[in-house]
């Protein structure tokens, strides 16, 4: 029987590439704040994303594009307060590392000081090779993302699977090594075909994370409002929703509002009590005046 994950010690980034070479697994999940890092470090992840995908799922926004490195730090901050197992990585916000290695390591810099996140997260390759090949000479682990790039999806050509043709996919892998050599401890795949990931995987010495990459990768991701089916907006195919707990919350505040129109709650059970003679007193008080 294995051991509850309470129980497991504190995952390091070390770790992660023991799994890999062992062929272990490794399971990555969004949060964005304490109770959904609550969730995620009993549940037992290995790796814990406060994702820029925060900009839809709980702050409202239609892309990841508006999103700030002070909202970003916010739920960083209360996403580490639930976790003490597993590894927890930021994403850095659009616009806050491209211009420059100076600004990229000072965001990123920010991000390790104000919220004590373990590793920080860019997307895609080119200019970002660079941008994260000094973050992490500055002393900050980093983690890639190729394939799929939400930030910059609409210059790309839209939401779509990257690397379908074998120039596309040799784009791909071309773009992880690239972040491999720069340092990365690990790198995203995001939506690619699983012929091209289970064929790019094994030639990148660092852990491969895959959403919507098949089951060659040496782990799996997922947004945590996606598998657990509290957000509405339409899903990706790779999601798989293990729960509909949108469905379960509304059907719990339309029965809370049906009981408090009723006049049901607060029940005798919910409410606080005074003694006899202390309400006789009052009701002489009230009397009075």
């Amino acid at each position: 029987m294995s051991a509850a994950p309470a129980d497991r010690p504190r995952v390091r980034l070390g770790d992660l590439a023991a799994m890999k070479e062992r062929g272990e697994k490794i399971a990555m999940i969004t949060a964005y704040d304490h109770p959904s890092a609550l969730a995620a470090e009993a549940g037992g992840a290995d790796v814990v994303l406060v994702g820029d995908s925060a900009a839809m799922t709980v702050l409202g926004y239609d892309s990841t594009v508006p999103v700030t490195v002070d909202e970003m730090i916010m739920l960083c901050r209360a996403v580490r307060r639930g976790l003490s197992r597993p590894v927890l990585v930021a994403d850095l916000p659009f616009g806050s590392y491209e211009a420059s290695d100076e600004i990229a390591v000072a965001t990123a810099q920010r991000f390790v000081k104000e919220t004590g996140c373990d590793a920080v997260k860019l997307e895609g390759g080119g200019s970002s090779v660079d941008r994260a090949r000094a973050i992490v000479r500055a002393g900050i682990p980093v983690m890639g993302h190729v394939g799929l790039t939400p930030q910059t999806a609409n210059g790309q050509g839209g939401y779509r699977a990257r690397g379908r043709t074998a120039e596309e996919a040799l784009e791909v892998y071309e773009g992880a090594l690239a972040l491999e050599e720069a340092g990365c401890f690990s790198i995203v795949f995001e939506a690619i075909p699983s012929d091209a990931a289970s064929a790019i995987t094994p030639r990148i010495g660092i852990p491969v994370i895959g959403i919507g990459a098949g089951p060659a990768t040496d782990g799996q991701v997922l947004v945590f409002h996606d598998l657990l089916g509290i957000y509405d907006g339409p899903a990706a195919r790779f999601v798989k929703r293990y729960e509909a707990l949108r469905e379960r919350m509304e059907a719990g505040v339309a029965a809370y509002v049906g009981e408090v129109r009723a006049a049901k709650y607060p029940a005798a059970e919910h409410r606080y009590g005074m003694p006899e003679e202390e309400y006789s007193r009052l009701q002489e008080i009230l009397a009075a005046r």
